[in-house]
């Protein structure tokens, strides 16, 4: 047996866990809203993959793409479309079905129902008619972009998803100017044949020492994710025909702070906030440093993250 079968796990282990899966509760006369893989059809979960087999109907965004998948995994569920172009007549009959105690499932082409996809609609009317959704977490084109891009930290994680970018460049430079003043990294969407356009819009509009992140092919055989200041970003682009392909997920970086947006502390509170730093976050540096010294929280917490932020350019 080699080393890779040995990690396989056994039949039954297994037939264990799809068991205990299967033995959950499934509420009756409920929606489950179920995240489906952005690419790498492995990615579906146990739960997923129970709901869609056990419940009575699967509503659609592209029938014609959900059933190749649905097959894939042996799903023989029948499909109903609900797509944004009929979403209000699809709520009405998901709701219909949901009045005769049937469960249904909610799906998009890729990743998570009403996150950047038809759905949100759907599910609003179905909770306001008073039946349950049950949303089952999974594969996410944003997430995992964050996830591999460190763009964020547990100091500071807040970002802000964005969706799709406007497609005209005057809408498009004035839209970025609205999500770049934001103090969090902000991802987006672009499709490929608007990239280099894009890319150079938030160039002029951040200047060129703004990170970027390209998150592209996520989950997929050419998965590539790459950061690089704006001013070199379409240069990058330009050095392989293949990094315009595919699916993109674009990360705007939080802009540095400046040295002057540091506050001033004494040096013994200096010394104190060193010293926490080296043990504990800096949300608890400046909790316990509050405490000792009488500086207000929020000034420890900016003094910290100015003191990161000049760590991280002296890094690079």
């Amino acid at each position: 047996m080699s080393d890779t079968e040995g990690r396989i796990p056994s039949a039954g282990a297994w037939q264990g866990m799809m068991d205990k899966v299967r033995g959950q509760v499934w509420p009756e006369a409920c929606l489950y809203v179920v995240a489906t893989p952005i690419g790498n059809l492995g990615d579906l979960t146990l739960r997923g993959w129970q709901a869609l087999e056990q419940c009575d109907i699967i509503a659609a965004e592209d029938t014609r793409a959900t059933r190749p998948f649905l097959q894939a995994w042996g799903i023989q569920t029948p499909l109903m479309a609900a797509h944004r172009h009929n979403e209000a007549q699809a709520a009405s009959a998901i709701i219909e079905r949901l009045a005769q105690g049937q469960r249904v499932a909610l799906v998009s082409d890729a990743g998570a129902p009403a996150v950047s996809d038809p759905g949100a609609r759907v599910v609003r009317e179905v909770r306001q008619a008073g039946y349950r959704v049950v949303p089952l977490p999974g594969a996410s084109a944003v997430i995992a972009a964050l996830m591999g891009s460190g763009a964020t930290s547990d100091e500071n994680p807040a970002f802000a998803f964005a969706g799709f970018m406007p497609s005209k460049a005057v809408a498009r430079r004035k839209w970025l100017q609205q999500w770049a003043g934001l103090d969090m990294p902000v991802l987006m969407f672009e499709s490929p044949h608007r990239l280099r356009a894009a890319v150079r819009d938030m160039e002029q509009v951040c200047g060129p020492q703004r990170r970027l992140t390209f998150a592209r092919e996520l989950s997929k055989r050419f998965e590539q994710i790459h950061t690089v200041p704006l001013g070199q970003a379409e240069q990058w682009l330009a050095e392989d025909g293949h990094r315009e392909q595919g699916e993109f997920v674009l990360i705007l970086h939080e802009a540095p702070r400046q040295e002057h947006d540091a506050p001033e502390l004494d040096a013994a509170t200096e010394r104190w906030m060193s010293a926490l730093l080296e043990q504990v976050s800096l949300r608890d540096a400046a909790r316990i440093g509050s405490q000792a010294s009488g500086v207000p929280r929020d000034v420890l917490y900016a003094w910290g993250l100015a003191r990161q932020a000049r760590e991280d350019r002296s890094g690079d």
